[in-house]
């Protein structure tokens, strides 16, 4: 396909009328690739078999998978089961099957036009657009950053007693991680990612056959119940579920690395790379489903069955889990999991701000110090209000940071949609008309379950 001319006039495709041109239907042309460094840098090998093709293009699922399992996930899944046993599952799994969705529709965005979120975002909206969505995305990134940073310094208190201050310095180290492997290739951060997710699987395993759950109760959790919209108290953690679930950061980082990948730029070679990228997004989730419902599980089974339904905390279920479950190591394997999980999210994290910031404002800073910045704007937070209010404050600075999280959801699922339905800019990808009622009717749920938990979490402080 012909590039837009500098005159601003679009070229005719040359080999398939049905494929938008780059720069079809955008109020300005492309720029720079999304992630320089790592763009088409993994090579997907032509005339490859199913299975040698899927291996090429798994990776950035995983990636965008740790964000459905990160620190901000565990407070409301462990109150959920805590308090009402398995009744929320189905919540999870219906938010997680929204979660697949709007992954798959990230993946049509970035391979079909070539932009990431951001990028589509600038080129479509006017400047002053731009800039107000690229500050409600960085406050959402480093309300994100600030639960995962927090998480895992408390995995580190847990694990070693580390003060919860310094813990959050530590967690600055994983900065020089990203910088020397994304230096030595993109695949050996997607292998790290994939390693801790296994870890955190590997960890709820265990303490799930320690824990025994009931399975036939498991089972009908997955049920949707009228009860979870009759009883308020229910709906509220329901709510917080599907706040803390699809992060908005998710969106940008997906559209983007997806991108890494160097298959055919043909209609034929985008066409392979969002079914083999779907795959990868949609069982990554799937094992992030399993680890959301095992928290939750595991809170039922260990504190809802054992008369301990007040457990909101994650500290207090650490402290309890041996005593309940009658094991030495049942909280060793659970902070080592909320550590391993935390990490994960920071390492995305970085990333999902180096994206953000070149995607919105074509601003290209040096790794290290884009880096460096997102990093800071999480622990300089975290650090003051601990230092100020004392260690006690850490679950509320989860939750405070959740609350920031579903201010900026609706900005970037909104454009997404509306992108992913325009013709003129997805061409022959253009979602059809099941997939609009499917995203839209996701996007607006999603939108309005997370206006009332924030107005539910004003209505709290206001008291």
């Amino acid at each position: 396909m012909n590039p837009t001319s500098a005159s601003g006039s679009e070229s005719a495709p040359e080999t398939d009328i049905t494929v938008a041109a780059p720069d079809a239907g955008w109020r300005r042309s492309g720029g720079a690739p999304s992630l320089p460094e790592a763009h088409r840098s993994v090579l997907v090998p032509a005339g490859a078999g199913f299975w040698r093709k899927l291996l090429a293009f798994s990776g950035p699922g995983f990636l965008v998978a740790v964000g459905y399992m990160d620190p901000g996930n565990w407070a409301t899944d462990l109150a959920g089961g805590a308090k009402f046993g398995y009744t929320l599952l189905s919540v999870i799994m219906i938010s997680n099957f929204m979660a697949i969705l709007l992954q798959h529709l990230c993946i049509k965005l970035g391979v079909a036009t070539g932009r990431d979120l951001a990028q589509a975002c600038r080129d479509h909206y006017s400047r002053p657009t731009v800039w107000f969505l690229w500050v409600l995305c960085e406050l959402a990134i480093a309300a994100c950053d600030l639960a995962e940073v927090v998480g895992s310094a408390i995995g580190l208190q847990l694990l070693f007693g580390l003060p919860l201050v310094w813990g959050c310095i530590i967690t600055t180290l994983d900065v020089l991680i990203v910088l020397l492997l994304q230096h030595r290739g993109f695949r050996y951060i997607e292998a790290l990612v994939i390693t801790l997710i296994l870890t955190i699987g590997g960890c709820f395993a265990v303490e799930l056959l320690i824990a025994k759950p009931i399975m036939g109760d498991v089972f009908a959790g997955f049920i949707p119940r009228l009860e979870i919209l009759k009883n308020s108290e229910m709906l509220y953690v329901a709510i917080g579920i599907l706040g803390a679930t699809v992060m908005p950061h998710n969106l940008y980082l997906h559209s983007s690395i997806v991108q890494t990948r160097k298959y055919e730029q043909t209609a034929g070679g985008k066409r392979e790379a969002i079914k083999f990228g779907t795959l990868d997004s949609t069982f990554a989730l799937m094992f992030a489903l399993f680890i959301n419902a095992a928290i939750l599980v595991l809170a039922a089974a260990a504190f809802h069955s054992n008369g301990h339904q007040g457990v909101g905390e994650i500290q207090e279920a650490f402290h309890l889990l041996d005593g309940v479950l009658g094991v030495t190591f049942a909280s060793t394997l659970f902070a080592l999991a909320l550590l391993a999980s935390g990490q994960n999210s920071t390492l995305t994290g970085t990333l999902a701000g180096q994206i953000v910031m070149e995607g919105f404002l074509n601003i290209r800073l040096r790794p290290w110090l884009r880096r460096l910045i997102t990093r800071g704007l999480a622990i300089v937070p975290a650090v003051l209000v601990i230092g100020i209010y004392g260690e006690g404050k850490s679950t509320q600075l989860l939750v405070a940071s959740q609350v920031c999280l579903s201010m900026q959801l609706g900005f970037a699922c909104w454009p997404l949609m509306r992108f992913t339905g325009d013709r003129a800019k997805m061409g022959e990808f253009v979602n059809p008309w099941w997939v609009k009622l499917l995203g839209w009717s996701a996007t607006l749920l999603i939108i309005g379950l997370n206006v009332k938990l924030l107005l539910g979490q004003i209505a709290d402080w206001m008291k």
